[in-house]
């Protein structure tokens, strides 16, 4: 079995049981992050529910919305006033993850996918879900569409337990519409023994996600990743954590520990050489991703032999789409944390961006420093997260000299999110 070249600690993961909800393996399954398509799940799961009381059956046909034909893709390009089957929304979702699909269902079933994504909150809290929140039916980046690996387990065995029959949906291979044959986006359906589904996602926000599920032998596994750096590593960490439960081993929690102190919250503190935490920007949880990805795959083993410098250590405080969001970002947290002698860069979008993103951070600190400014800048800005970078001279090739923030300019009294 071949291993993904990046470090599980990049990710959230669970594995559970299917039969009982015990859970095999966990890696920070409680992190929040953004669900993306996985949200589909319970677009899903309200639809089958539909389905089984008789509100609905699969060859009903539904209106789609100018709002609906409006959504970004992934999508089927259904046009306002369009009329589909129930079947094919469902397919349309499963296999293409489409967006339009997801919400022409949402409007049809409740009126307005406002409605019917509080119907998807309130219904995930019964499940016992509680540390997630839905606000669309599709998953598109809507803050604070949140939820974490291990609510999403819990989510994807309630699919599987409460209906059964509309279940095997989610083993679809490929759908054809209007001429057009749309092939699944769960690669392992093809070559990971026992797949059966269930679901993809991908935002920029979010990274990419999967929940999956196989049977071996007569026993069920369930596994959820969160923040995969791509499909493919993702698709080999899922394949990893699988096997392994089906083998009855617990893998060994790779974190990179950074700290055993207590941040108030009873979440231990700890540093990933390639986290990707959310911060001041609704772009999202690119964070520290692609650098430190960067230097995992181009040190590999010798990066961690590396003595480190004792002052190399940066803070990482957003990741916006414009230089200006960052340079605001920067000056705010100078200006929070009262720091003399230090200053905020802003780094040019990187070669694996897949889309330009300009990084906020500040350097010069030692790993404890580092780690106290972003408790700070925690408790200071509510909300808002700080991300601690390691020692980065293994990419200063990857990326252009950073621009320096010029301090003497008027400084803003609150970042605005970009």
């Amino acid at each position: 079995m071949l291993h993904s070249p990046y470090p599980p600690s990049q990710t959230s993961s669970i594995i559970i049981d299917a039969q009982t909800g015990k859970v095999l393996s966990e890696h920070d399954a409680d992190r929040p992050d953004y669900p993306a398509s996985l949200t589909k799940m319970m677009t899903l799961y309200l639809t089958f529910g539909a389905l089984e009381q008789g509100k609905v059956s699969l060859n009903d046909l539904f209106t789609v919305s100018l709002h609906a034909s409006r959504q970004v893709p992934s999508k089927l390009g259904l046009r306002p006033n369009e009329r589909i089957s129930l079947r094919d929304l469902i397919l349309a979702i499963v296999t293409h993850s489409a967006n339009d699909a997801a919400v022409t269902i949402a409007e049809n079933l409740a009126g307005s996918e406002s409605a019917f994504a509080q119907r998807m909150t309130a219904t995930a809290h019964a499940l016992g879900m509680t540390a997630t929140t839905f606000r669309n039916a599709s998953g598109l980046p809507s803050p604070p569409n949140i939820s974490t690996a291990r609510d999403l387990a819990t989510l994807a065995r309630a699919l599987w337990r409460d209906y059964p029959k509309e279940y095997r949906f989610f083993a679809t291979e490929q759908f054809t519409f209007n001429g057009a044959v749309y092939e699944t986006h769960n690669h392992l359906m093809e070559s990971f023994a026992g797949m059966d589904g269930i679901k993809t996602g991908y935002i920029h926000a979010s990274g990419f996600n999967l929940a999956a599920s196989a049977v071996r032998n007569g026993r069920r596994l369930i596994g959820v990743i969160m923040g995969g750096s791509s499909a493919h590593a993702r698709d080999l960490q899922m394949a990893n954590l699988l096997d392994d439960g089906f083998a009855g081993i617990n893998p060994v929690d790779t974190t990179i520990r950074t700290a055993s102190s207590d941040d108030g919250t009873g979440n231990t503190l700890a540093t990933r050489a390639a986290s990707t935490i959310a911060a001041l920007s609704p772009v999202g949880r690119a964070e520290a991703a692609v650098p430190a990805r960067a230097r995992t795959a181009k040190l590999g083993h010798h990066a961690r032999r590396k003595p480190e410098a004792a002052h190399a250590w940066a803070i990482q405080v957003g990741a916006f789409s414009k230089p200006e969001a960052a340079e605001r970002a920067g000056a705010i947290a100078l200006t929070r944390l009262r720091l003399k002698g230090k200053t905020a860069h802003v780094l040019p979008p990187g070669p694996a961006d897949k889309e330009p993103l300009y990084r906020a951070r500040i350097a010069g600190f030692s790993h404890t420093q580092a780690e106290r400014a972003c408790r700070s800048l925690r408790a200071k800005l509510g909300h808002k997260l700080c991300a601690v970078i390691p020692p980065m001279q293994a990419v200063a090739a990857e990326f252009p000299t950073p621009a320096t923030l010029d301090l003497s300019a008027p400084q803003p009294t609150d970042a605005s999110a970009n």
